[in-house]
């Protein structure tokens, strides 16, 4: 069972590092893992998805909260947040496929970052799935890379993790 945990923490260095070690040593795999700067530069979110069940993730929730750069923990449902990725993908392109590649991407709200005489890059900021379908709909392009970010989530609503 997939579960986002997000957390926040103080902006300090080495807090990362205490907070996937917490996962490492249980062996837990973190599928996806955002961090960054809140409003409040003294103060960084973390989100993750794991994958794990829940009694499990309920102690690991525990366990974060003792960790002492961490100012609060909330595991969240797929279902009360909004939840985006960003990922660019460079395809192969030429003067005969741009066309092409522009309108998948006007289709799937993606846009256009980078052109080359070779190759074209791709924005795009979805779920995860709209962006696995918008990847397989370039792979017949010829993908040459692939950068993703992971997800990041706000709780949906006037409720906020802070």
């Amino acid at each position: 069972m997939k579960q986002i945990i997000s957390v926040l923490t103080e902006n300090q260095a080495g807090a990362l590092n205490k907070i996937t070690g917490l996962f490492a040593r249980r062996a837990f795999n973190i599928e996806s893992l955002a961090v960054g700067v809140t409003e409040d530069k003294s103060i960084s979110r973390i989100t993750m998805i794991v994958d794990s069940g829940n009694n499990a993730v309920e102690q690991i929730e525990k366990q974060l909260n003792k960790l002492v750069p961490v100012i609060k923990v909330r595991r969240f449902d797929d279902s009360e947040v909004i939840g985006k990725e960003l990922a660019m993908i460079k395809v192969a392109a030429n003067s005969k496929n741009r066309g092409e590649i522009k309108n998948l991407a006007d289709i799937m709200d993606a846009r256009i970052t980078d052109i080359s005489a070779a190759t074209m890059t791709v924005e795009i900021s979805e779920s995860p799935e709209k962006i696995d379908l918008f990847e397989e709909m370039m792979r017949p392009y010829g993908i040459q890379e692939v950068a993703r970010t992971g997800i990041v989530a706000l709780q949906k609503g006037s409720s906020s993790i802070g």
